[in-house]
């Protein structure tokens, strides 16, 4: 199982989501626990300033943007539409 840290910047971006969105998350984030769920999850490497970072999708709309700390440790960075690359 995949231990996860959540940034400061992380939590704040989720404060500010509407409720039946945090529960969303909340759900997808004890998915992402196991790695067997990533490919559902469509996990994905990112580009450019980012290259060292991750993302998967909560919906259609909002991904949750992360990075490897270790094999087992992940740090939450952003959550957010597709600007949340910019």
């Amino acid at each position: 199982m995949i231990k996860i840290f959540f940034r400061p910047t992380f939590v704040r971006q989720v404060n500010k989501l509407d409720e039946d969105l945090i529960e969303e998350v909340h759900e997808k984030i004890e998915f992402f626990k196991h790695k067997k769920n990533h490919e559902m999850l469509k996990v994905h490497k990112l580009h450019g300033r980012f290259s060292n970072c991750l993302s998967f999708s909560v919906n259609y709309k909002v991904r949750i943007v992360f990075e490897y700390c270790s094999a087992n440790e992940v740090a939450f960075l952003a959550i957010g539409g597709h600007d949340v690359y910019k």
